[in-house]
């Protein structure tokens, strides 16, 4: 009974406290204090609190009491070196002199701030003075009565600035230095970390799936009990091994952080964060935790909603989102923002996500993505076509850069790149153009900015990358192709579905899984530098799978196959028809190592299994095996139901191990190794200031760069600046204190910044 009671109390102290006058501050002081409020009364359990401009509120004290909601319209800053807890069902920061708890989905606020007035603004350190060592600060998000339980609880920024910031490290997460066993609590890292502590949660990642119960994660979750460099010590002995086998390597993450915001009850009503138009600040070294609305749209951990360039320069550096109900970090209608260095594990639903298919010059850099499962479609989603399969990265407009990151143990993809056309939605979007305008265009026809140095591995789901099912094959022309480079995919079921026209890759590798490059839309395709091992069923696959369909050129230079069994099936599938009359196939330097097969039906090239019907045109797709014979001598291998083995049968031949039982080759001579098209480079490098750092009446300037070639300078107030991180991805420069700043790119192939990121210093 006396449970109850309390309860009620709460309860009855909730709901009235929707009626309750707003406690205003009364002037600029410290939150604990009570002279800093109208009333003389610090705000307690139930108070609706506003903030008025030009009030600067230190918070400064730890405290169980549930404030129902906070407007800021002025500051509230916590303290940096001191422990901090704050519970609160709202945090809205809007400009503003009446206290409200709804509108914060910024419909109506589209309009510009006042730029002569500082923004209203929640701070929870500050990149440059983050919340210090050995000291945190938490918000903790309560779903109070009567509140929207679809809005609340929240942290909105309606036209204000967010600012949470912790203690840097030098990685958020790792590979594995060495492979450990089942029972070891000792684990070794591939690198030195500063920053980690003893106490942190980390996750080793799952590296082996196959074999394993498709709805059991092989991911482990523990705590530091020692740490010295790149040696950590468990606080439990792992339960599985975890791979660390030269380029196939899991990964260690971790997830603590000194600034925390969490929901108050995870098996309840969560809470979620948003940005809107016109806010300012940036995410760094934070821990999202138990945030995301299931099933709800627009409601996720980290959210960007609208913003497209008046957020340029704002970043997310650094954070673990983990335990997320709806994705982890979304860019809607976004463009210029930085998502480097985080960690997201668990979440329903896509984990990095971009989602209108608008968002352009994002820089997702670096992130590890593991656990991203399968959700709903959400209500009144924006594309329809998104099954919300659960994508460690997710996306519809091409034109952004994804670099070094990873996926591990995702839903049904690592990376899935999705833009399917139906009678009720055209692909036609209003994207940002280099000049700053906007143009209706179909995002099928806009290539990356950069996708380099990616990896995904260990996944029950379907696809490691699937780069553009449902694209009907329309994508960029030749001039501006697709660019792939350093992708490696392992331990997954289709290694690489590539069905976009006009793509190039080079140095991918395949390694343990059950098909290679799988239902491949060969056309304007050229390889450099595959690699495909222990890869069993189906390690090249034709054209369109059982459609063996291909409409224009592939060329491969350099494939090899280590230690695939082929089980009768192919190492390379013939496509069996040719509706353009342009398809065909070139490859040199093909290579087999520990070929193994239980059958006498090995074959290098033959077709496939499954449905082979007749084939619908008379011209058939040769493979053409350059040097095959020796230097200069090619061999031309076909299908026996094509046109060109049936007008000259006499011509071809078996030979082993090169032809099967349904392919023949003969040699021929002048065939020419086909060179990629000459791709364009026109489209010039994205720049943003993310920090300018007052010191000693200097200023020091950082940002990133990118562009889809090499970046040839970057200048702010038209002097060079210095990259700290490969092409300018990185740079910094020091200069005289100044009020203004102006940053700009220019490329090796001479293409100018036309929208240079320009920065007003306060």
């Amino acid at each position: 009974m006396r449970l109850a009671a309390i309860l009620s109390t709460l309860l009855f102290a909730s709901v009235a406290s929707a009626a309750d006058p707003v406690i205003l501050s009364a002037k600029s002081g410290p939150w604990s204090e009570p002279g800093t409020w109208t009333g003389n009364k610090v705000p307690a359990t139930g108070a609706r609190v506003l903030i008025r401009d030009g009030h600067r509120i230190l918070y400064d004290t730890k405290s169980d009491a549930v404030i129902r909601a906070i407007n800021v319209a002025g500051s509230l800053v916590f303290a940096t070196d001191t422990d901090t807890v704050l519970n609160v069902g709202l945090i809205k920061i809007q400009a503003g002199d009446e206290f409200s708890e709804d509108g914060f989905d910024c419909e109506g606020h589209a309009a510009k701030s006042d730029p002569t007035k500082p923004l209203p603004e929640l701070i929870v350190g500050t990149s440059e003075k983050p919340i210090a060592a050995g000291k945190s600060a938490v918000i903790r998000l309560h779903f109070v009565e009567g509140m929207d339980k679809e809005k609340c609880p929240a942290i909105v920024a309606c036209g204000g600035r967010l600012d949470l910031h912790g203690q840097p490290m030098s990685r958020t997460w790792v590979k594995l230095g060495a492979t450990t066993k089942a029972g070891d609590t000792a684990v070794s890292l591939a690198e030195p970390v500063t920053g980690w502590k003893v106490g942190d949660r980390v996750i080793l990642t799952a590296t082996r799936t196959h074999g394993t119960a498709k709805d059991e994660s092989s991911t482990e979750e523990r705590t530091i009990a020692t740490i010295d460099g790149d040696k950590l010590t468990l606080n439990e002995a792992l339960k599985m091994p975890h791979t660390a086998d030269g380029d196939y390597r899991g990964e260690v993450a971790n997830l603590s952080r000194n600034v925390v915001v969490e929901s108050a009850n995870p098996e309840g009503i969560r809470g979620h964060t948003m940005y809107h138009k016109n806010s300012a600040g940036s995410l760094s070294y934070s821990e999202f935790r138990h945030l995301g609305k299931k099933d709800v749209l627009g409601k996720y951990a980290i959210h960007f909603h609208l913003c497209r360039d008046t957020m340029r320069g704002s970043f997310v550096v650094g954070n673990s989102i983990w335990d997320s109900h709806n994705r982890w970090v979304t860019v809607h209608g976004t463009d210029y923002l930085v998502v480097r260095d985080n960690v997201g594990y668990k979440s329903i639903g896509h984990g990095f996500f971009l989602e209108d298919g608008t968002e352009v010059y994002t820089v997702i850099d670096r992130n590890l993505a593991v656990g991203a499962q399968h959700g709903k479609r959400l209500p009144k989603q924006v594309l329809p076509f998104d099954g919300n399969e659960g994508a460690g990265f997710w996306w519809t407009c091409s034109l952004n850069s994804f670099t070094r990151n990873v996926a591990a143990e995702c839903g049904n993809y690592g990376f899935r790149y999705e833009a399917t056309p139906s009678s009720s939605l055209k692909l036609n979007f209003s994207i940002r153009q280099p000049d700053g305008s906007r143009k209706e265009i179909d995002p099928r026809t806009l290539p990356f900015v950069r996708f380099e140095d990616n990896e995904v591995h260990s996944s029950h789901g379907l696809y490691g990358v699937n780069l553009g099912e449902g694209v009907n094959r329309v994508g960029p022309d030749s001039s501006h192709p697709f660019v792939v480079k350093n992708l490696r995919i392992w331990d997954v079921h289709y290694g690489f579905r590539p069905q976009v026209p006009n793509l190039h890759v080079e140095n991918l590798n395949i390694h343990k899984v059950g098909y290679g490059v799988y239902h491949p839309n060969f056309d304007g395709h050229y390889y450099k530098n595959v690699l495909i091992s222990q890869t069993n069923t189906e390690p090249f696959n034709r054209g369109h799978d059982d459609l063996s369909v291909q409409y224009g050129p592939l060329v491969v230079d350099g494939l090899t196959f280590d230690g695939c069994r082929s089980g009768g099936m192919p190492l390379i599938q013939i496509s069996d028809d040719n509706p353009t009359g342009t398809a065909v196939t070139h490859m040199r330097n093909v290579k087999t190592v520990n070929w193994a097969d239980t059958t006498k039906q090995k074959a290098i090239a033959n077709l496939g299994g499954g449905p082979r019907p007749t084939p619908k045109f008379e011209k058939g797709v040769p493979i053409y095996f350059h040097d095959w014979f020796g230097a200069g001598r090619t061999a031309m291998v076909v299908s026996m139901k094509s046109g060109e083995f049936k007008a000259d049968p006499a011509k071809f031949r078996e030979e082993a191990p090169l032809t099967g039982n349904e392919s023949r080759v003969a040699e021929v001579k002048e065939v020419a190794f086909p060179k990629a098209p000459e791709a364009v480079d026109d489209l010039p490098p994205a720049t943003v200031i993310t920090s300018a750092i007052r010191k000693d009446g200097k200023l020091t300037v950082r940002g990133t760069c990118i562009d889809n070639g090499t970046v040839k300078t970057v200048t702010v107030n038209g002097k060079e600046a210095k990259s700290v991180g490969s092409n300018f991805t990185e740079w910094e420069i020091v200069l005289e204190d100044v009020a203004r700043l102006e940053a700009k790119a220019e490329d090796a192939a001479g293409n100018v910044e036309k929208t240079p990121a320009v920065v007003t210093v306060k």
